[in-house]
């Protein structure tokens, strides 16, 4: 076939095919119209949330770093001499209670971000350390509840601390459990594993610390674990660190 004939050919598809086309949005023109429309206001809606989502992230990370700022604000040793301008606390516990405040505000007023999620896990640590275990207490378990499975490990790690403290090892034992059972990045298997048998040991069941510390010896020979726990079976000469005899 000549190629000019093809090219004629191959044009009259184009302008059929055009044509169709044409006609088809022109019977069809409200339903085009409306799609477009729709297809825009999506986009739109989808700007407007991406910026109103960055600016609310930025406030978030804003307030965190605020109320992480009061945190690890020094504490004032007696006698010491303050130099001009620099904020500090009379002690740790005064410096708790305003660093809750304002993790507590970035946690209710950014509950959904990321930042908001940590806040809440900070006031849980900050209630601790001012001495309202029952707040603690109540706060760690919302984050321990959550869907971040990295930061509710976190949670119920000292949540473990807590229950320790307050003469409750049995609830102690069975979080450990917990975080042994499932471990995560942020509290590995054989952290929890420690914890537990430091627990064990304090209770003067050494035997069942050694079964612990023997166990991680041998499964996590290289790994940080199994180096605590060669240290503890094995102490170092008087003046080093001490593990059990």
């Amino acid at each position: 076939m000549d190629q000019q004939i093809k090219a004629a050919l191959k044009q009259d598809n184009l302008l059929a095919t055009t044509e169709t086309g044409l006609d088809w949005v022109s019977q069809n023109r409200k339903t085009v119209i409306a799609g477009s429309a729709a297809l825009l206001v999506l986009i739109v809606a989808a700007i407007v949330s991406f910026v109103v989502y960055n600016k609310r992230s930025e406030a978030a990370s804003e307030a965190f770093g605020a109320a992480m700022q009061a945190y690890q604000t020094p504490i004032a040793q007696p006698g010491q001499p303050i130099p001009v301008g620099v904020k500090t606390y009379s002690s740790p516990e005064e410096r708790a209670k305003n660093a809750n405040a304002m993790f507590m505000d970035t946690a209710n007023k950014y509950s959904m971000m990321p930042d908001g999620k940590v806040s809440l896990y900070f006031a849980g640590l900050t209630y601790m350390e001012a001495g309202e275990n029952k707040s603690a207490e109540d706060t760690l378990k919302k984050v321990a509840d959550g869907m971040d499975k990295s930061l509710g490990a976190l949670a119920k790690l000292a949540l473990a601390q807590l229950y320790r403290t307050t003469g409750r090892d049995a609830q102690a034992i069975d979080l450990y459990n917990q975080l042994t059972d499932k471990p995560t990045s942020t509290v590995p298997a054989g952290l929890a594993q420690l914890q537990l048998a430091e627990l064990y040991n304090a209770e003067g069941k050494t035997d069942l610390a050694k079964k612990i510390y023997a166990h991680l010896k041998d499964t996590d020979a290289k790994g940080a674990a199994g180096t605590v726990a060669a240290a503890k079976l094995n102490p170092a000469p008087a003046g080093g660190a001490q593990g059990l005899q």
